[in-house]
Order: structure tokens, then sequence, then C-alpha cells
């Protein structure tokens, strides 16, 4: 007995629902971000691009969508930019030109910058790592931009903190030590918490280009853990992190605060409109989960919030 293999094209269905996004994710393409008389930063930059699908359509074409997309990508990363964000937006604009169906265009790219810096006790040279956030989005009313990064710190727990400040209290006391000498003690040498690598991520999306510099968001996000890390360390400079983390321990809902201050504090021209989003997230040491904390917010909103404090 023969078995004839359904037609696919004619049982398909009608199309009936749009869809937001189809595109393709994992592009990869080499970014030059110019620094005038300086030598251009090379970054290998990973790409996502979306496109909406109206319900009058089954798809994208995605063989021939894939084609455009490395053509306007390959145009566009050829030469030197400034911005980051920049290139996701004029990606997204022409996405937008090519597709006389489509009316949003995304471009989302992330990659890893690397920068030297010199340590913060012993001044020896070593390099810092950040991932970079960037996308656009794009339509007919115009185009947003987003630009952040994602860097990593240390935290201390405030909880287990305290706890520790409580048992050397007490034994303070046994050994007879007054209250004074305790005090003053405990404020010049931190008790020790559970500590952990933090990882902070702030991001700024406007109409337009966001008029910031990325290397302020990177310091902004690294300010607002416990204390900054660094990939090369001697013991003087470890000795200055763990005290500066212990001196200032914070929860994960604490450094999201920190990120907000740090925001309105250095992005105080940002329009009322631009949106802010701030996460942290911390790989807890002596517990097997994991702690998170999240806003997204108007500047707006948030610079009212901080007024009224």
């Amino acid at each position: 007995m023969s078995h004839q293999l359904p037609d696919v094209q004619a049982s398909a269905p009608d199309v009936s629902v749009g869809l937001s996004q189809v595109g393709v994710t994992g592009v990869e393409k080499l970014v030059k971000l110019a620094r005038g008389d300086k030598r251009p930063i090379v970054l290998m930059a990973e790409f996502e691009v979306f496109v909406d699908l109206p319900s009058g359509r089954k798809g994208i074409d995605m063989s021939r969508n894939l084609a455009t997309i490395d053509e306007i990508l390959e145009e566009i990363t050829r030469e030197e930019a400034y911005r980051v964000e920049e290139v996701c937006g004029d990606a997204a604009e022409r996405l937008l030109e090519k597709h006389d169906y489509t009316t949003t265009a995304e471009v989302s790219m992330s990659a890893e910058l690397v920068t030297r810096e010199d340590t913060p006790a012993s001044g020896i040279e070593t390099q810092s790592t950040a991932t970079i956030v960037a996308g656009a989005t794009a339509t007919e009313e115009g185009t947003r931009e987003e630009i952040g990064a994602e860097v990593t710190g240390m935290t201390v727990c405030p909880c287990s903190q305290g706890m520790s400040e409580s048992r050397a209290r007490d034994k303070l006391a046994e050994l007879g030590v007054d209250e004074e000498t305790t005090e003053e003690f405990l404020d010049a040498v931190p008790q020790p918490g559970h500590s952990q690598r933090g990882h902070a991520t702030l991001t700024v999306t406007t109409d337009g280009h966001p008029e910031i510099d990325l290397r302020d968001v990177i310091d902004v996000a690294r300010d607002s853990m416990s204390a900054r890390i660094y990939n090369m360390a001697k013991r003087p400079d470890e000795d200055h992190m763990t005290y500066e983390a212990h001196a200032d321990a914070k929860f994960v809902e604490d450094c999201v605060r920190a990120l907000a201050e740090g925001t309105v504090d250095e992005f105080d021209h940002l329009s009322d409109d631009a949106v802010i989003h701030m996460k942290q997230s911390n790989d807890e040491s002596i517990h097997q989960h994991n702690a998170h904390a999240e806003r997204e917010v108007r500047m707006g909103d948030l610079r009212d919030e901080l007024d009224a404090k």
C-alpha cells in the first residue's frame, strides 16, 4: 500500500495572526569605535535583528531577509562609529525602509569592552571588562535608542555582618572593654559578612540618541555595589577591596537604589521621558539560590522620588 504525503503548503492554515517579532539572532560583526586621535576600539559584537510580521503574511522570507540584514550590518560596521547605539539605530531605520510590510524594526547588540585602569592601592596597571548593551527600535514615528552596560563587582550582606557585629560587641563587653571604645573599634574595623560577586546592569533609552557617555554608565554601575573589583590585584589592593566592601554592605535592593541615585546625579540632563532600567543580580556565596532586584522607571518619576526623600 502506498502512502501519499499531504500537501503541506495546501494544508497550511490561513494567515490571521500577526507576530510582533520575527528575525535572526547571533549575527556577529566587528564594530570599530572611534576615539579621536587614538586608535579605534575594535569590538566583536553580536547582533539580534527583528521586524514585526503583519497578519497578511505567512513569513518574513528568512533567507532573503538574512542577506538584507547582513548587507546593512556590513555597510554600517565597515566605518568607524562614535556610539554603538547609533549603529543599532541606523540599522533599524534601514531595515524599516527595506521592508515595506513592516512597521517596527528592532536591533540589539552586545559586546565585551576591555579598558585599562590602575588598581586602587598599589597602582599597577590592569584591565577591566564590561558588557556593552545597546539597541534601537525604529517605527514610522521615529527611533528610540538604548545604551548601557553590565559590570561585575562585590557585595557584602548587611544581615550577616550585623550578626558578626553583635557577637563582637558581646565579646568585647565580656573582656571589659567600655562601650565608647567598642563602638569606636567597630566603626574603624567593619565586621565580617558573607560576600558575593554581583552583576549590575544599567541602561538608558531615549528618543533619538541618549546624550550620555558609555564610560560614565560603567562607572555608575560599578560604584553601585559594595566595592569595585579588579582583574589583577596585589595584597594591598585585596585589603583595600575587602575593607571597602565591608564598610559599605548592601543588599541587592540597596544596589538598585544606588543605581537610581547615581543615574540622577550623573545624568541629570536627561529628559523626563527617558527610560532607566536598573538590575542587580548576586551569586550568593552561602546559599544555593541567587538574589535579584530590578526596576524600570521614567527619569522624571525617578527625579521626583529622590527629591521627595
